[in-house]
């Protein structure tokens, strides 16, 4: 299982939010490149980042910081916020980061998830899915749906994406462990079909020994991280191990 430690970015600070509430931002770390170093001398090898104001403006705002991390460390960055077409994701891919995430166009747009799975690949394309009480929310979390989220899950699969990220919204930023349940929910549904990563909730080891059991791709660290109720070294340590 793969360990992604976290930095979102607002006004081109290392923040993390509330249940993705915006007026709950707090700042977790002062500089984002010793912050991702930390991650990557720690073991990790990715880092999954996220543009907070490109979330809410639907487009690219805080770019730059997104390349240094790609050009100046050698993580693999997962970037989602903001990404609405396939020129965007050409631009983003083209400067060297590695993955990035479709979030609201997966439920708004599902062509262009699809023509971006065609034409850069499955391994380049993640899909965000937050939930609300397990209906699918989006534009940064401001609007819910009616939409389940296995529901939206399996009709990305069926236009050729494998990679899911799974964020309960009521447990993002909460330090109260991640949502099993659901998680499980989707991880039974896709099996053999998609690469599910946990994001929301992280607290303790206990919740990536939960996430590996469950047999998930990966998990997103963030708050945990940076108020220490997770030690990185060992979560990337116990993830990685057989």
């Amino acid at each position: 299982m793969i360990i992604f430690p976290a930095i979102d970015i607002k006004d081109g600070n290392c923040v993390r939010l509330f249940k993705g509430d915006f007026s709950t931002v707090e700042k977790v770390a002062s500089d984002y490149l010793e912050t991702a170093k930390d991650f990557e001398t720690a073991g990790a090898s990715w880092i999954h980042m996220v543009d907070l104001d490109g979330a809410k403006e639907g487009r690219p705002v805080n770019t730059k910081i997104y390349t240094d991390v790609a050009e100046k460390t050698d993580l693999k960055v997962e970037l989602g916020g903001g990404i609405r077409n396939l020129e965007t994701i050409r631009e983003y891919l083209d400067m060297g980061i590695s993955r990035v995430i479709l979030g609201s166009a997966a439920l708004k747009d599902p062509k262009l998830v699809s023509d971006a799975v065609d034409k850069f690949g499955s391994e380049k394309i993640v899909v965000g899915i937050d939930a609300v009480n397990g209906m699918v929310a989006t534009e940064g979390w401001l609007e819910t749906s009616n939409v389940g989220y296995i529901e939206l899950a399996e009709k990305m699969i069926s236009v050729g994406v494998k990679y899911f990220i799974f964020t309960d919204i009521s447990k993002d930023g909460t330090l109260s462990g991640v949502n099993v349940e659901q998680l499980k929910a989707l991880s039974d549904a896709t099996v053999g079909r998609a690469n599910i990563v946990a994001s929301g909730g992280v607290h303790t080891i206990a919740d990536i020994i939960a996430c590996k059991e469950m047999g998930l791709y990966g998990t997103i660290c963030g708050k945990s991280i940076y108020k220490g109720t997770l030690d990185l070294r060992e979560a990337v340590r116990y993830a990685e191990s057989k």
